[in-house]
């Protein structure tokens, strides 16, 4: 039996939004070992690739073991946010770090800071306050100089420029190539991204370059309600991954 109406039934089912199957709560306890492993019910636990749950820090490790034991009567993957953090490091950015580090450099390629208006003026303004101090930091601590144009055509960077960005890249372990590459993907810059993990400019700071555009658009014809809980929604992934590299450190 259901307690939702046919509307109720009909919209979900064209829209595709059923309920997760997700699994039950397997476990009591929940502890962390002195080499920072997580264990359930004195259990290792395992990645998806089945590679131990080591985490570089006590802190994160404490952190981590402090989502599973926020679980409650089932074991929802939405709400183990660091825990997903930690297997994509252990799992994708050690195995596949050259894969890694190949696509952090493509991004970087065709960095969003690179890119302007050439009107109107008050967003010329905007795009230059808050995005040629990425360019001014990308120059004087990576040795990167990035051309930027006033336009939407490809702007090609030089390969000293790239090859200064993956010198540094290369330097980062697996965890901060983790952090690194999904807040990239996330705000669509490689720069931000490596400032955020470098400490080099408030949270607050990159969040606003890597929205000019958009909080422009709003300035200029209000808040859409929809792209406002998408915004959310990144926001919290955002504050996520600055939370991250604040543990693994």
């Amino acid at each position: 039996m259901t307690d939702e109406t046919p509307d109720e039934r009909m919209r979900r089912l064209l829209t595709g939004k059923f309920e997760r199957k997700l699994p039950r709560k397997f476990y009591k306890d929940v502890q962390v070992s002195d080499v920072n492993t997580l264990l359930l019910d004195e259990k290792p636990v395992k990645t998806p690739m089945k590679n131990a749950l080591a985490l570089p820090t006590r802190k994160l490790a404490v952190a981590v073991a402090a989502e599973w034991r926020a679980q409650e009567k089932v074991i929802d993957p939405e709400l183990l946010p660091l825990t997903k953090l930690a297997n994509t490091a252990l799992d994708r950015a050690t195995a596949e770090r050259e894969t890694v580090l190949n696509e952090i450099v493509a991004y970087a390629g065709s960095d969003l800071v690179c890119y302007r208006a050439d009107r109107p003026p008050d967003l010329v303004q905007f795009q230059i306050q808050h995005w040629q101090p990425v360019l001014d930091w990308a120059q004087n601590k990576l040795g990167a100089s990035f051309k930027s144009a006033n336009s939407i055509t490809h702007v090609q960077q030089s390969e000293a420029c790239l090859a200064a960005v993956r010198n540094h890249i290369a330097t980062l372990n697996p965890w901060q190539l983790t952090g690194v590459y999904l807040l990239m993907t996330l705000t669509g810059s490689c720069l931000l991204a490596l400032m955020a993990q470098a400490k080099a400019s408030p949270a607050e700071t990159i969040w606003a370059a890597a929205h000019v555009d958009e909080d422009y658009q709003i300035s200029q014809w209000g808040e859409d309600h929809e792209a406002f809980e998408r915004r959310k929604g990144r926001k919290r992934e955002f504050d996520g991954l600055i939370q991250f590299f604040d543990l693994i450190v």
